[in-house]
């Protein structure tokens, strides 16, 4: 596959994934400029949530979706070849569905196991929803990316993922049709200037990374709502799960 020139990504995941060591490895290319959640304030505003900082967060960033859609749009940070755009699916509000928005970008997802983001997601908030992790919502743009977009989305499951850095970071890049670079598989510690302020929150993992972390244990075993989240959004992982990106 030829890249697009320039290449719009748009990586679109749940929380308390590998969401944001993704962004890490490509923010790590020299072709390569990164967004971290730039719809994330728009639908704090729009939904009325809950959420750490979100009155910080709401204040520093643009709240309407059409023109963060816009500057997504228009010319690539410092004029790079490739533009990763990192995207939480429950941050993508109904109206946005629409194919003037989403058709100029060439997306892939990031999944995961739903035990998995349930348990991690209980570990920084209080409680949780099929919403609140976005599979219901990621199932629904698959479907719209596939069908009224005509794409085929790569899709990764980082269970598998992080059993073989390197094999799907290759694949992906083929599919992307970009090179592949050693460089997306190490990444120096700390916090970027592209970090999203929301990062002392959630990106203290990340921050003391330097590289994508071991395999995961087996999911965690859930009891009451949490159990009930969980198995709520397995139809639609296991879905999604069946059309994964494998390398070669």
């Amino acid at each position: 596959m030829t890249a697009k020139n320039p290449l719009r990504i748009a990586m679109w995941s749940g929380p308390r994934n590998i969401s944001t060591a993704m962004m890490r490895a490509f923010e790590n290319r020299p072709d390569t400029a990164v967004t971290d959640e730039p719809l994330y304030g728009a639908w704090l505003e729009a939904s009325g949530e809950s959420h750490p900082m979100a009155d910080e967060i709401i204040e520093a960033m643009e709240t309407d979706w059409r023109v963060v859609w816009r500057t997504l749009a228009g010319p690539v940070p410092a004029s790079r070849a490739v533009w990763y755009q990192k995207h939480m699916t429950h941050h993508l509000l109904p109206p946005m569905l629409d194919a003037e928005w989403l058709g100029g970008f060439t997306h892939a997802f990031l999944i995961r196991d739903p035990r998995a983001v349930v348990a991690s997601y209980l570990n920084k908030r209080d409680t949780v929803s099929d919403e609140a992790i976005g599979v219901p919502q990621q199932w629904a743009l698959y479907r719209f990316v596939t069908q009224e977009l005509g794409q085929d989305p790569p899709i990764i499951d980082s269970g598998e993922f992080l059993r073989d850095p390197e094999g799907h970071l290759r694949a992906l890049c083929d599919r992307l049709g970009i090179e592949f670079t050693n460089r997306m598989l190490r990444w120096p510690e700390g916090p970027r200037e592209t970090d999203g302020l929301w990062a002392p929150h959630w990106y203290d993992a990340v921050w003391r990374s330097t590289g994508f972390g071991p395999p995961p244990a087996e999911p965690p075993r859930l009891d009451g709502e949490a159990a009930d989240v969980a198995a709520c959004c397995v139809p639609s992982y296991e879905r999604l799960f069946e059309k994964r990106l494998r390398p070669a």
